[in-house]
């Protein structure tokens, strides 16, 4: 029995991790001869400069390797959890799982498409981790920040919905991205958000052939900014919903192109409840609001999903939040008189009112500074 526990003392590591619960350590715990890596000192493997470890410690770094739990996006993630679980025997000087080579074994992130099977371009974690459709990614740190950023917003989603007892399910979540780059939505994708909106058919244009490879899945890109409308042929080929219809004319010509290209266009209604001019939308008071409610049933090429608004800015709690309850009460009203129109979105409330909107009613919230960062002005074409 001493002999044992002699053994068992040499096993034991001098300083346990305080994230390996102590039912799990011998899991982890391995002889010299194994040169078994520890989860715990992960994040302190030394970064070599021999060339023949620059793929190894490149793939690490981003992988973003942090004590026992690993912010990486899926399929990794969910292998790396189960190794640091498990255990592994390790793969010769690799301190990876021979299980694990098959997948981790491709081009490493930020190289490009260079002697990359096209399987693996958008696949894996080439394309999770490095490359999109030739987009290359920030740096770890920023994609470690966007995590941190979604993560908060979560939180205050969550604690929201439960102050107005509501599920978090019924709340959609569009990620605005406008002024960002496309780099910047494909990290944001690779956290799990698949809503975006974008303000201008130029910017998003810019944009839109890097991030084809993942509009083939479910990533969606919404045109959430004012539409003039000869440029509605263009974001009609562009988004894949316009949610800021706000005339009879804009609503024709869009409902034009799109039967044109075969698509069946979701849309909403852009209503202005806020005296600001530099604020776009539909009186909803107004004979042209009554005759485009009038119209829209009878233009196939369109799908009306609801209502969109913005509450005015730097204004008492009191009048954003009658900002919102105001485009309710107008749903309410327009959804008994035209019954043929679908009123079930709800879009109101940003960065700094989502709560608000959240406890009026809201379906569907649109933030952008808060999971992004402040954004520097856009100088591009209009």
């Amino acid at each position: 029995m001493g002999g044992f526990k002699r053994v068992k003392a040499r096993l034991l590591p001098a300083i346990p991790s305080p994230r390996v619960k102590d039912k799990e350590r011998r899991r982890h715990q391995a002889s010299p001869r194994c040169r078994m890596v520890p989860p715990q000192v992960l994040p302190k493997i030394k970064q070599r400069e021999h060339r023949k470890h620059h793929q190894r410690n490149n793939l690490l770094h981003h992988l973003q390797l942090h004590r026992a739990e690993p912010l990486c996006p899926q399929p990794v993630r969910r292998h790396l959890k189960q190794v640091l679980k498990e255990g592994n025997p390790p793969a010769h000087q690799n301190h990876l799982p021979q299980r694990l080579l098959p997948e981790l074994q491709v081009p490493v992130p930020r190289k490009g498409h260079k002697n990359v099977r096209e399987d693996q371009q958008h696949n894996g974690p080439h394309g999770y981790l490095g490359c999109m459709g030739g987009v290359q990614v920030s740096d770890g740190n920023a994609m470690t920040a966007l995590a941190d950023n979604l993560e908060r917003l979560e939180a205050e989603i969550a604690h929201a919905c439960r102050a107005a007892n509501r599920p978090r399910a019924e709340i959609e979540l569009m990620a605005v991205s406008k002024t960002y780059p496309a780099a910047t939505i494909v990290e944001a994708a690779a956290l799990g958000l698949t809503l975006f909106g974008e303000n201008r058919v130029q910017e998003f244009a810019a944009k839109a052939p890097d991030l084809a490879p993942l509009r083939q899945g479910n990533l969606r890109i919404h045109l959430i900014g004012h539409l003039q409308s000869n440029k509605a042929q263009r974001a009609v080929e562009l988004f894949d919903a316009i949610d800021s219809l706000d005339s009879l004319r804009l609503a024709e010509r869009l409902n034009e192109s799109a039967a044109r290209l075969g698509k069946r266009l979701p849309v909403l209604i852009e209503v202005k409840l806020s005296p600001e001019e530099t604020k776009a939308g539909l009186d909803p008071a107004s004979a042209e609001a009554a005759q485009l409610l009038e119209r829209l049933p009878d233009l196939a090429s369109l799908e009306t999903r609801g209502l969109m608004t913005i509450a005015p800015w730097g204004v008492p709690e009191a009048e954003t939040r009658a900002c919102f309850r105001t485009l309710r009460t107008w749903r309410g009203r327009w959804a008994a008189t035209h019954p043929r129109i679908s009123f079930e979105v709800l879009s109101m409330g940003m960065s700094g009112d989502f709560p608000l909107a959240i406890e009026e009613g809201a379906t569907r919230i649109r933030v952008g500074t808060a999971l992004f960062g402040k954004r520097a002005p856009y100088t591009g074409p209009a």
